[in-house]
């Protein structure tokens, strides 16, 4: 029996207990990523949409093949809904994660905390943002304005084009699972927390860290 028809049986519900509710997900909730929903192939989205100015396929070679410090990939990780959420940034060469604490996932908090974020860095290191196409990202433009920053947007339901920043969501959900209340974790706590995923060696940098690959790169050192 192949894994397809295993996974078929599942999102069929075969496998589930007979007093399983209407609308529950039964045994598909055991599954590693909770047997989130996927959708058809074809599946348009019909949310309000954001009009994005750049596309992923415009954004400059030098970041789509990581050859320098400055491209970054956005997103936010949320914990218990309606509470507050953490914005990253992971710089795409280096995988270098700079973060903090929004009221709200809404368009108005993210901006701010957008704006907080970049205006830390020195401006050459402040090239293009890749985020999430979410709507707490709709107020990108003022980002722009007010980093000096480029956003380039990727394609629909392509979470790869953003692996990095994926990747790392996913090393902080080992520290904030989901419905944990973020609000109970102090900015001291949080830092600590970056600064120990900062500090963990990469495969993908040699077994370097990111801080080592970032501020030998910004240093100049070898």
């Amino acid at each position: 029996m192949s894994y397809t028809t295993i996974y078929r049986g599942i999102e069929r519900h075969l496998l589930d207990e007979p007093n399983r509710q209407p609308g529950q997900r039964g045994i598909a909730r055991h599954l590693r990523h909770r047997g989130k929903s996927r959708h058809r192939k074809g599946y348009e989205e019909h949310r309000g949409k954001i009009h994005y100015s750049h596309s992923i396929d415009e954004r400059p070679p030098e970041a789509n093949e990581r050859r320098v410090i400055g491209h970054w990939e956005a997103d936010t990780v949320v914990g218990k809904i309606g509470s507050e959420c953490l914005v990253t940034l992971v710089d795409r060469k280096t995988r270098f994660l700079i973060a903090a604490k929004a009221a709200k996932k809404t368009a108005q908090c993210v901006k701010e905390k957008l704006i907080e974020l970049i205006n830390q860095l020195p401006g050459d290191q402040r090239l293009t943002v890749t985020p999430d196409r979410g709507k707490e990202f709709a107020w990108y433009a003022q980002v722009a304005r007010a980093c000096g920053i480029t956003f380039y947007f990727p394609d629909p339901h392509a979470p790869w084009q953003r692996g990095s920043n994926e990747n790392t969501n996913g090393l902080l959900r080992e520290y904030f699972p989901k419905r944990h209340d973020l609000s109970q974790d102090s900015n001291a706590s949080i830092a600590h927390v970056i600064n120990e995923l900062n500090h963990r060696p990469r495969k993908c940098l040699g077994w370097k860290t990111p801080f080592e690959a970032f501020y030998n790169q910004v240093l100049h050192l070898v």
